[in-house]
């Protein structure tokens, strides 16, 4: 995560409401409808704030949708979404992450899915692991990686390993690392399996351009969230990207496709988008990190791609 971003609050105005579908301006062929926004606020549990949204991740089953928080919390709610709408959206808990002695942690978690069990999973930056977490919060067990992911020497910072982190049922644990890694072109992104399969992409143009979440799609490729953020001045960048895992290259290097663009040019605002759920066909949220400051927005935006 990126923590020198400001975001703004022009998405204020959509608190508790709904809006009708639209077309997203910004999106490519009409590729994208925004079916409804809310900004989220809540009040403490317990010690716990709600804040620094990092991720989330949603349980059709049992109509469940987690969020990690980045500083090392975890929030629960009953939620529903139906063809048009946010149909239900009731938080229930908050924990702290904890170790698998119980000790609270305080660590820089970024990503969240769950695997064909229903195996809640996290993955982190500052120091590269994958781990398995109870619903409860509690550390379970880690996930090995592939000799490569362990050096942290590859890495351009201790602030850029797994941004994202995402669960496909041909390949496994998929990962994303934030900037690409050293000694390989800031043009060229990668998506890494636990398998130690990789999948090339070309990244967008926009300087410091970083990928900060994936969700594997109902036809196995991948859709994914592109930030690029270049101070108050430059306009800032929500790419939202589509990436095909079965159309590559002997080099591993796959066809994308944008989907949407949403620029601060155009209204979008500062919003730090940096988690990304599946809810349903074709259907997804993604949500913002206001980087712990109570003043500024957690957005959450449904949408569907066309």
């Amino acid at each position: 995560m990126k923590k020198n971003i400001i975001l703004s609050t022009i998405f204020i105005l959509f608190f508790g409401c709904t809006i009708t579908p639209i077309v997203a301006k910004g999106t490519v062929n009409k590729r994208i409808t925004i079916l409804e926004q809310k900004v989220l606020s809540f009040d403490k549990r317990g010690d716990i704030p709600f804040e620094g949204i990092s991720d989330l991740d949603y349980d059709a089953k049992n109509h469940k949708l987690y969020m990690i928080g980045d500083r090392g919390y975890f929030y629960v709610f009953d939620a529903n979404f139906d063809t048009r709408r946010i149909k239900k959206l009731k938080y229930q808990k908050a924990y702290h992450i904890r170790t698998t002695k119980n000790n609270i942690i305080h660590p820089d978690i970024e990503g969240l899915t769950h695997d064909s069990k229903g195996n809640l999973i996290l993955s982190f930056e500052r120091t590269p692991d994958v781990e398995i977490v109870s619903k409860q919060g509690k550390l379970i067990k880690k996930l090995t990686l592939p000799k490569k992911l362990r050096d942290k020497s590859i890495y351009k910072s201790s602030n850029s390993m797994f941004e994202g982190v995402a669960y496909h049922p041909k390949y496994g644990v998929l990962l994303a690392v934030e900037r690409p890694i050293n000694h390989q072109a800031n043009t060229k992104q990668t998506i890494y399996s636990l398998k130690g399969k990789e999948w090339h992409f070309k990244a967008e143009s926009y300087p410091n351009s970083s990928v900060t979440a994936l969700e594997v799609m109902d036809d196995g490729n991948i859709i994914l969230i592109e930030r690029a953020y270049n101070g108050l001045s430059n306009p800032f960048y929500i790419t939202l990207k589509k990436v095909y895992l079965n159309q590559c290259n002997k080099k591993s290097e796959c066809k994308s496709e944008v989907l949407a663009t949403f620029s601060s040019a155009e209204g979008w605002g500062y919003n730090n988008f940096e988690g990304l759920a599946k809810v349903g066909k074709n259907r997804y949220v993604m949500v913002s990190d206001n980087n712990g400051r109570s003043f500024l927005p957690t957005n959450l935006t449904y949408f569907r791609v066309n």
